[in-house]
């Protein structure tokens, strides 16, 4: 299907140009990973967690987190970041291990507009902003809201476009709508912001469901770190440093989530390894919504997927990922560390095909390995895979570096906000998971972008991600 390029002969500051281009892009999860997704921020899916809950009370339920429109600037007024309504946030669940959905949770968005006017002179004239006075706490608390978006929650059954579909509802009042609360303007426009996100926290009937799950939509400060700036220097950083030395340079922005939390029992059928991944997809006119943006297992499209076809993979779905199979086995990102930072020790691994690699993104065998996936196979699916029959870990107890530090119940068995994807990504990469050192010498280096998180630094509840940071922060 693909044709190889004809090889010439690169210098080393020509191929460490190339890997600005590469690598920079690569280690920031999936904002603006691809071409086509960099011009369509409202679309453009960030960060994924999906997680058995380890609020206190929740055990029995999967938390999945799908972030959107990353990088969002506090004070981004006067419009703010809201969703678009000409599209369809999606997350999928797949239960039988065959690389489809067999669930799909579909959230779609309305603008609301109020018309709030003016008088002025003999004219009334609808004001320019999005709130006419303060807001909140409480979610129907509209009366000075200008403009505000609801959304719907189907479950779709099957194939996410001809499945049986059926609408989440608000466990108290039946309604099928959902109220977004505003973005965080400011302590002055919403002078309690954390008391009127929370309201707007809502317990939902899930279809088939005997138990009520809950769901939240809103902005969120954003939890995923990487030191970036560096990064993007020709990866001015050293990767053999210190993990802690910077701190996290995009913590400063926020985002926005789509939570949900799902009984576990209405997600299995019949093995406790599910996979998942979201979706976003514009609406065109006289066919099905197009697909823009795809994330799952984190930093595929980034530190594995070639430039040529990152459109390709935010387009295409995990039954068909056979066909990126040559970047899982024959990776680049191990060549080009080598490349910058050999002077340093680092060694590429030389084993391929990389098998290891093709594991830890497949499904690894005795943790999330699907029952109905051979061993060893990568199956065309590179989904974010959750073992739900593996008891979670209180945030006190995490190991950020997930199943590299012990700690079976996170990455990359699933993924928590206080797993540091980075670290166990560049580890991965240079042979964490081939115990042979004679293929893999850097096997117990402890490779990482020098910023870290760990979940001591979140709610230890639903929604988990921490409240956004304001506009503006002063009365």
């Amino acid at each position: 299907m693909f044709t190889q390029p004809k090889r010439s002969h690169f210098y080393k500051a020509v191929v460490a140009a190339t890997a600005l281009s590469t690598c920079a892009v690569a280690i920031a999860s999936s904002h603006r990973e691809a071409p086509m997704i960099a011009g369509l921020p409202r679309l453009d899916g960030s960060d994924f967690y999906m997680f058995r809950s380890y609020e206190t009370g929740r055990e029995d339920y999967v938390t999945f987190l799908a972030n959107y429109v990353p990088l969002q600037d506090p004070y981004g007024g006067p419009n703010y970041f809201d969703l678009e309504t000409n599209a369809l946030y999606e997350i999928h669940i797949d239960n039988n291990g065959d690389s489809m959905e067999d669930i799909t949770f579909s959230f779609d968005f309305e603008t609301i507009l109020a018309g709030v006017t003016v008088p002025v002179g003999d004219q009334n004239t609808p004001i320019p902003l999005v709130i006419a006075g303060a807001v909140g706490p409480g979610a129907d608390d509209t009366a000075n809201v200008n403009s505000r978006q609801e959304y719907s929650i189907n479950m779709v059954t099957g194939d996410r476009r001809t499945g049986q579909s059926a609408a989440v509802t608000n466990a108290v009042t039946g309604e099928t709508s959902f109220r977004k609360p505003l973005d965080y303007i400011g302590t002055k426009s919403l002078p309690d912001y954390p008391a009127y996100a929370n309201d707007h926290i809502a317990s939902v009937n899930i279809p088939g469901c005997s138990s009520a799950g809950r769901v939240f939509v809103g902005q969120r400060k954003e939890g995923f770190a990487v030191n970036l700036g560096p990064v993007f220097d020709l990866v001015n950083l050293n990767p053999l440093g210190a993990e802690d030395a910077v701190p996290n340079q995009i913590g400063n922005t926020n985002v926005t989530t789509l939570a949900m939390e799902v009984p576990i029992s209405c997600l299995t059928n019949g093995d406790p390894v599910i996979g998942a991944w979201t979706t976003s997809s514009l609406d065109t006119a006289g066919s099905e919504p197009m697909q823009v943006s795809r994330l799952g297992f984190p930093l595929m499209n980034e530190l594995v997927i070639g430039v040529p076809d990152k459109d390709k993979w935010n387009m295409s779905e995990p039954v068909d990922d056979g066909q990126f199979a040559r970047y899982v086995a024959n990776p680049t990102l191990p060549f080009l560390l080598e490349l910058l930072f050999g002077d340093a020790g680092a060694v590429a691994p030389t084993n391929f095909p990389r098998t290891d690699l093709v594991a830890a993104i497949g499904g690894v065998d005795g943790l999330n390995l699907p029952a109905a996936v051979a061993n060893g196979s990568f199956g065309g699916s590179a989904m974010l895979r959750l073992n739900t029959g593996i008891a979670p870990v209180g945030p006190t107890e995490q190991s950020n570096k997930g199943v590299l530090g012990g700690d079976t119940a996170g990455f990359p068995n699933g993924r928590r906000p206080g797993d540091d994807v980075v670290d166990v990504a560049l580890r991965v990469m240079m042979g964490a998971l081939n115990p042979d050192a004679t293929q893999a010498p850097n096997n117990a280096v402890p490779f990482t972008d020098q910023t870290t998180v760990s979940a001591v630094e979140f709610q230890p509840g639903f929604p988990y991600l921490n409240d956004p940071l304001p506009g503006n922060a002063s009365n």
